[in-house]
C-alpha cells in the first residue's frame, strides 16, 4: 500500500454514488429488429469497455427487446454517456488536408499561407505521433526506416496533385465529400476540387453519414481540428488486438496493434503507399463515428501484422485509444432513453451500517470466544486482528491492481467471513481440550490436536471456496461482489490459521499460565471437566498420625 500510495478501497455504485444509463438499441441501418444475439453481444462489448477485469462491480444487464441497463460506480454522467453510448463504426483513412476548425488561443503559424493552395493549420492539429512496426520487425538503419515523430509540425497534409488529375473550375460546392468510382482504390483516391471547396466550407458539428466506400470530413474530439479524409482502407474487424503499455527502457506510453492476418496484408499495402507520400502528408487517421480519434505518421512499410502508435500520450489517453481499437465495433446503435445519478450521500449511510454490522458481528464473536475459552480468547482476537489487516489490505490493492470495487455485497461476504474465521479456532480449540481430556500433555496435545484438526480445517474451508467459486462464476451483478470477497477471506483463513494461530498457540502451551493450567487460561482441569492436568501431581489428602508400636517406658496405662 505504501509504495502505490493506496489508503482506501474503491467503493460500488451503492457506496459512493454513481451514474446509472438506459441505452436503446436499434439496427446501424435502421430497418429491421434488433435480434437476441446483437443484443447480448452488445452488451459483453460494454461490459468489458466499463469493466475489463470484471470485478468492478459495473451491473450490466439487458431489458426487454431492445433495452440495455448499465450502471458503473462513481462515473459521472458525461463520461458514461461518452463510454458506452458510441456505436463505434471503426475505420482507418487516408488523411488529405486538415485545417483549424476554430482560432486558438496563442497561434503560431510555421509558414505562410500562399494564395491558391489549402489553407494550412495554424498550429500543431494533435499530439504527434507515429506508427512503427512492432518490437519483434527490425527497423530499417537507414533514415527512411524510422517514423517521423513531428509529421504534424506545422505541414500541409494535402497531397500533391497527380498530372493526370484537372480539378473542375465550375463545380458547385456540396455538402458531402464526393462519391469514388465503385470498385477503385482507396489508397489512389484524389480528392477534387468540389471536395475541397465542400470542405473548406464544412464546420465541426455538421451531421454527415459515415460511409466506408466514401471520403468524409472528420473533426478531433475537441472540435479544434477538421480533417479530409479519403475512402476507409482498413474497418474495425481487421484489427485483432490493441493494448496500451510502456515499451522497455521507455518513458512514453504507447499503443500496440494487432491485426489479423487478413488484416495485416492490408494494413502492410497501405502503410507502404501512404509512407511514400513525405513527410507532412504521410498520415492516416483512426475514426470512431466520423470523430477522428488519432491522426499517426508512417514513414516505412510495416509487415508482419504488428505496429504501435507512439507519442506524447499520456495513460488515460493511450488507454482510451486502445479501448477503442479493442472493443469498438458494436453491431447496433443505441439511444440514450434515461440517466440516472446516486447520490453518494445515501451511499455513504449505507456503508456506515454495513461498518455497525461487521462491528457488531465481530464483538459479539470475541465475547463469546472469551466466556467459553477465557484465555484463549486472546489467540481468537489476535487471529482475527491479522486477518483483517490481510483482508483490508487485499481489498485495497485490487482495488488498484484490477478495479475491484467494494459493494454491500461485498461487505456481507467479509461480515460471514468472521464466522468462517471463528469457525477454524473452534474446531482447533476443541480438539486441543478433547487431547488433553485423553490423558496428554498440554504440549502433545497441540501437535495431535493439529495434526487432526488441520483435515478438518482444510475440508470446510474447501467447501466454502468451492462456492464462492461457483457463485461467482454463475451470479451476475452485486452477488458476484459477495462470492469474491467470500472467496478471498476464505483464502486468507486458511493462511491465518496455519501460519499464525497455530504457532502462536504452540508458543501459549510453553508458558506456565497456560502449561499448567491456570483458572483463566481455559485450560484448567475444573474448566475441561477433569480431575487433573496430565504430567500434574494428584492433591493428596492431609497426613494421618500413625500409632506408634513401641510401649512406653513404664508399662501400660
Amino acid at each position: 500500500m505504501a509504495l502505490t500510495q493506496t489508503w482506501k478501497p474503491k467503493l460500488g455504485l451503492d457506496l459512493r454514488g454513481g451514474t446509472t444509463i438506459t441505452l436503446t438499441a436499434s439496427t446501424i441501418d435502421g430497418s429491421g429488429k434488433v435480434t437476441a444475439d446483437q443484443l447480448n453481444e452488445a452488451k459483453n462489448i460494454i461490459g468489458q469497455r466499463v469493466n475489463g477485469a470484471g470485478v468492478a462491480e459495473s451491473d450490466i444487464t439487458t431489458s426487454g427487446a431492445n433495452h440495455i441497463n448499465v450502471a458503473v460506480p462513481g462515473a459521472t454522467k458525461e463520461s458514461l454517456v461518452s463510454q458506452v453510448g458510441q456505436t463505434a463504426l471503426l475505420y482507418f483513412r487516408v488523411v488529405y488536408s486538415s485545417d483549424a476548425a476554430a482560432p486558438q488561443p496563442t497561434p503560431t503559424p510555421t509558414t505562410t499561407p500562399k494564395p491558391g493552395t489549402t489553407p494550412k493549420p495554424s498550429a500543431t492539429p494533435t499530439p504527434s505521433t507515429k506508427v512503427t512496426p512492432s518490437a519483434t520487425i527490425k527497423p530499417s538503419t537507414t533514415p527512411k526506416g524510422r517514423a517521423w515523430s513531428s509529421a504534424l509540425g506545422g505541414a500541409t497534409p494535402t497531397p500533391t496533385p497527380k498530372a493526370s488529375t484537372t480539378p473542375k473550375a465550375s463545380t458547385t460546392p456540396s455538402a458531402t465529400p464526393s462519391t469514388p468510382a465503385t470498385g477503385g482504390d482507396p489508397l489512389n483516391y484524389t480528392p477534387d476540387a468540389a471536395t475541397q471547396a465542400a470542405f473548406a466550407a464544412f464546420k465541426c458539428g455538421d451531421k454527415q453519414l459515415d460511409y466506408p466506400d466514401r471520403p468524409i470530413f472528420s473533426c478531433d474530439r475537441q472540435g479544434t481540428y477538421k480533417y479530409l479524409l479519403g475512402p476507409a482502407i482498413l474497418n474495425g474487424t481487421d484489427l485483432s488486438d490493441a493494448s496500451a503499455g510502456i515499451p522497455q527502457n521507455g518513458l512514453q506510453w504507447q499503443v500496440n496493434l494487432k491485426f489479423t492476418g487478413e488484416g495485416g496484408d492490408k494494413f502492410f499495402k497501405a502503410t507502404t503507399a501512404i509512407s511514400k507520400r513525405g513527410q507532412g502528408q504521410n498520415l492516416f487517421a483512426i475514426v470512431l463515428d466520423g470523430e477522428t480519434i488519432s491522426t499517426p505518421s508512417v514513414d516505412s512499410p510495416i509487415p508482419g501484422g504488428q505496429a504501435q502508435i507512439t507519442g506524447t500520450f499520456t495513460e488515460a489517453e493511450a488507454r482510451d485509444l486502445a479501448n477503442v481499437l479493442k472493443y469498438g465495433a458494436l453491431p447496433v446503435k443505441f439511444d440514450i432513453s434515461s440517466v440516472e445519478t446516486v447520490s453518494p450521500q445515501l451511499g455513504g449511510d449505507q456503508l456506515s451500517a454495513g461498518i455497525w454490522a461487521g462491528l457488531a458481528g465481530l464483538a459479539l464473536v470475541v465475547v463469546f470466544c472469551f466466556l467459553y475459552y477465557r484465555g484463549l480468547g486472546v489467540v481468537v482476537v489476535l487471529s482475527l486482528a491479522v486477518a483483517g489487516i490481510l483482508t483490508g489490505s487485499l481489498v485495497i490493492l485490487l482495488g488498484k491492481a484490477i478495479g475491484f470495487t467494494l459493494s454491500l455485497a461485498g461487505i456481507a461476504g467479509l461480515i460471514v467471513a468472521v464466522g468462517i474465521t471463528a469457525d477454524s479456532f473452534i474446531i482447533y480449540f476443541e480438539r486441543l481440550r478433547d487431547e488433553v481430556r485423553e490423558g496428554r500433555s498440554l504440549r502433545s496435545s497441540v501437535e495431535t490436536g493439529w495434526a487432526r484438526a488441520k483435515h478438518t480445517i482444510i475440508a470446510a474451508d474447501s467447501i466454502s471456496l468451492l462456492a464462492a467459486l461457483v457463485l461467482y462464476v454463475l451470479a451476475i451483478g452485486s452477488v458476484k461482489g459477495f462470492a469474491f470477497t467470500l472467496g478471498l477471506t476464505t483464502l486468507i483463513d486458511l493462511v491465518v490459521v496455519f501460519l499464525f494461530t497455530k504457532p502462536l498457540v504452540t508458543l501459549l502451551a510453553r508458558t506456565d499460565f497456560f502449561g499448567h493450567g491456570h483458572k483463566l487460561s481455559g485450560l484448567d482441569p475444573e474448566h475441561l471437566g477433569v480431575e487433573r492436568l496430565p504430567g500434574q501431581t494428584k492433591p493428596s489428602a492431609r497426613p494421618r498420625k500413625t500409632p506408634s508400636t513401641r510401649k512406653p517406658v513404664g508399662g501400660e496405662v
